[in-house]
């Protein structure tokens, strides 16, 4: 399997570990569960410290130990996120489509960057120069990204169907990047298909496996927020990887979380 950046690796155990009670993770703890998926103190430490300086995660010690806790603004956008990820939403093509369009003064130019990063983060595809669109199911989620991030006043949001000239199957195919979306998801099935075969893996086994599987797919439901199937190309790979990251999930999730469980009590008690 391909290497994953610590950074990614960190966030994942907080959003798996570090969500009830504090949100909060001591440095310790974090250098262990770390350790169990082959990365070293060193590297946990300079990731750590670059999520701090981008405000994912803040310093506290509630228990006077050294650590750190989700920030609000990362907290809300897993909160956010846990519906991609678990539910696999897709919709239809009655819930019609979103569309975003946005005016940014030339003093402001840099707030330009921030709107199309994060539409792009969100999953929008580009319609048009400056007019980004996404299932219309994605309203909520949008709007909610914007009031955090301060952007809100610089959009127009709309929603309602489609009504052009050509079949709304080949616009798609020209909205987003639909052969780059297809091979990431062959890659994770790829990737992690032979994880099928851990019929009962021991909790350190589940967990060095169930980590990196969660972060590789965290990913792929933002790059396509719920497309409608019937307007993807036949044989669309994002099913079978759903399947496989569900069957996975449901595998391995459990005994992953014994093992963090059982890793985190027992730092705890040597702290």
């Amino acid at each position: 399997m391909p290497e994953q950046s610590p950074r990614h690796l960190i966030l994942s155990l907080f959003g798996l570990y570090a969500r009830e009670g504090s949100h909060w993770l001591s440095v310790r703890s974090l250098i262990a569960l770390m350790a169990d998926l082959d990365v070293d103190a060193a590297a946990t430490r300079s990731s750590v410290s670059r999520l701090k300086k981008r405000g994912v995660l803040e310093p506290a010690k509630p228990d006077g130990a050294a650590g750190y806790r989700l920030s609000t603004t990362a907290l809300a956008v897993l909160r956010e996120g846990d519906a991609r990820i678990w539910s696999r939403p897709r919709s239809s093509v009655d819930d019609g489509w979103l569309v975003v369009v946005f005016s940014v003064p030339e003093a402001e130019r840099g707030k330009r960057h921030e709107l199309r990063s994060l539409l792009t983060r969100l999953g929008f595809g580009t319609a048009a120069p400056g007019v980004w669109i996404a299932p219309g199911t994605a309203y909520d989620e949008t709007l909610a990204a914007l009031d955090r991030a301060a952007l809100t006043s610089y959009t127009e949001l709309f929603r309602g169907s489609y009504l052009g000239s050509g079949p709304p199957q080949v616009r798609v195919g020209e909205w987003w990047d639909l052969p780059a979306i297809a091979s990431l998801y062959d890659e994770f099935v790829a990737d992690h298909g032979s994880l099928t075969a851990l019929r009962s893996p021991g909790p350190a086994r589940a967990f060095a496996a169930y980590v990196p599987m969660l972060t590789a797919w965290r990913r792929l439901p933002y790059l396509d927020p719920g497309i409608p199937l019937s307007l993807l190309p036949p044989d669309w790979p994002g099913v079978r990887a759903g399947e496989l990251f569900a069957e996975l999930d449901g595998r391995l999730r459990a005994p992953a979380a014994e093992h963090a469980r059982g890793r985190l009590e027992t730092v705890h008690h040597a702290e």
